[in-house]
């Protein structure tokens, strides 16, 4: 059996066995409408799914995913803002409380960023102008452990790609607005695909602290 057909058979199997308490809250959410309780800002990557890794259920994420879970700054020049729009959308339409940047060990998008002009050898156009906002963390990171294995400088940019989408979400102002109310809070958490292993950001400490 191929991928599609193995995914038909997936819906098929979602639809014949779906109990009447899931059909009943998916009617609700559609007469009631959606109200999230956070926003999730996740890595594209197929072995990263935080609904399946927060046992989340219908109505719960607003999901936006991208390449390294990355937050572009506010800037209103150009036409697309796939990242942003979504964001304004969840803010101001949802209303979430909580926006969290979940970033994940061995990203595929850190590990272009990282090799840099080797990733336009082979032909990628759009995903190095789009890493590139993590060129400063990744400067800072080779200037601050010098001695780290290749392993340890791929971790600690994946770690600080979540800072940095932290950072670039206080540049909208309707976001900034809400933390000042106290209507919305951030969250930097970070999933290791390895291990199943979670890590929230402590802004106090400055380290990203397990879950237990």
């Amino acid at each position: 059996m191929d991928a599609i057909e193995r995914m038909l058979g997936g819906y098929r199997a979602f639809r014949a066995n779906m109990p009447e308490d899931h059909t009943k809250k998916l009617r609700a959410l559609v007469e009631a409408g959606q109200s999230p309780q956070a926003a999730v800002i996740a890595c594209s990557d197929s072995r990263v799914d935080p609904a399946f890794v927060f046992r989340a259920e219908p109505g719960d994420i607003f999901m936006i995913r991208n390449v390294a879970n990355l937050v572009p700054p506010m800037e209103e020049e150009g036409t697309f803002h796939g990242t942003s729009a979504a964001l304004e959308f969840a803010v101001l339409g949802l209303n979430v409380p909580n926006i969290i940047v979940l970033g994940h060990a061995h990203c595929g998008g850190i590990n272009a960023m990282i090799k840099g002009d080797e990733v336009v050898k082979d032909g990628y156009h759009f995903v190095p102008s789009w890493v590139s906002m993590l060129s400063s963390a990744h400067r800072r990171v080779l200037a601050t452990m010098p001695d780290a294995t290749p392993e340890e400088t791929q971790r600690a940019c994946e770690k600080n790609s979540v800072l940095v989408s932290l950072e670039n979400l206080t540049t909208f102002p309707w976001i900034r607005e809400r933390i000042a109310e106290r209507s919305l809070k951030l969250h930097g958490w970070f999933f290791d695909i390895e291990t199943a292993e979670l890590e929230i950001y402590d802004s106090k400490s400055g380290r990203f602290e397990p879950v237990t």
